[in-house]
């Protein structure tokens, strides 16, 4: 019986889910065949900040999950939605890629090089109030589009710089293209950013327990702690939140930061040793740690700018 697995469109869309369903295929007897569906966040042209609802990327994904009309959905896991759907399970967290941001400079070099005044281009209200916040002269341009479309404003001479996930330019081959990987102590990435997430029905039990190969206990433990963060600032997808957790052994260390409009800022850290063993036990403690920097964040004052 052939296993349909539903992904967007686009090239790393395709390429990402096309990842999960080779993984599949090796350890079942299953064939697997991709189910192109198209989102909101697809046919919506204007900016990120302003998508008329939460979940664009994910919503159309997981309605034709819950009719049947496929049988597993593959998502990148920074635009999941923090809460939970009703009939729909996060069946498996992959081994994550490389969660930080890149820049792609056409005259390379990093972000202290660009000219004064530089037009770099992104879609994300966290990575524009980073760029602000280090480069008050830099003009922040926002954009739309695949990877493609967006390096090609570079190299037409349009922008001098665009940033993007390192994650998804490793996932098309394009990392050539960097100029400069942007540390966590200049720019936060999003919450999530460089896992999938992959669902399928909860009351799918043959699905659930093959998709549960695919599973990482590393990458599950770091991204339930950063989405943790966004579910207890309670922030839409207007608001400039960072977040990313390591796991060194048994501790798991948090940081995570909050971004306003007018260069406000605000940052908290925090450590929790994992008990070890429980798988459970050690997600109730990722949580945990997410929800306490989020209300560390809202108490330092990131409730007077956040969008909701």
């Amino acid at each position: 019986m052939t296993l349909r697995v539903g992904t967007r469109g686009s090239a790393l869309a395709r390429t990402q889910s096309g990842m999960v369903a080779d993984r599949i295929a090796r350890f079942t007897d299953r064939s697997v065949e991709l189910v192109p569906i198209r989102t909101l966040g697809d046919d919506h042209q204007g900016s990120l900040a302003q998508m008329p609802q939460p979940g664009v990327f994910v919503s159309a994904l997981r309605d034709a999950l819950i009719a049947g009309e496929v049988d597993v959905a593959v998502h990148s896991m920074k635009d999941l939605p923090s809460a939970p759907v009703e009939g729909v399970a996060l069946a498996a967290i992959p081994v994550r890629e490389d969660p930080r941001d890149a820049l792609v400079a056409r005259t390379g070099g990093g972000l202290e090089d660009l000219p004064a005044g530089a037009r770099v281009g992104t879609g994300s209200p966290r990575r524009a109030a980073r760029l602000r916040a280090f480069r008050p002269d830099l003009q922040v341009v926002d954009i739309r589009g695949n990877v493609d479309s967006r390096l090609a404003r570079v190299t037409d001479g349009d922008l001098d710089a665009v940033v993007l996930a390192v994650a998804g330019l490793a996932r098309l081959g394009r990392t050539s293209v960097i100029t400069q990987i942007i540390g966590p102590e200049q720019m936060l990435p999003a919450p999530a950013q460089g896992a999938l997430a992959v669902e399928c029905r909860s009351d799918d039990p043959t699905t659930l327990a093959l998709l549960a190969e695919l599973d990482d206990r590393v990458a599950r433990i770091r991204t339930l702690a950063e989405r943790a963060v966004l579910a207890a600032v309670g922030a839409s997808c207007a608001s400039a939140i960072g977040a990313l957790a390591e796991l060194d052994g048994q501790v798991l260390t948090l940081d995570a930061d909050a971004s306003g409009a007018g260069l406000e800022h605000v940052a908290e850290r925090g450590q929790r040793t994992l008990v070890g063993g429980a798988a459970l036990d050690d997600e109730a403690t990722a949580t945990a740690l997410g929800a306490e920097l989020g209300s560390r964040l809202l108490a330092a004052g990131a409730d007077a700018f956040l969008v909701r």
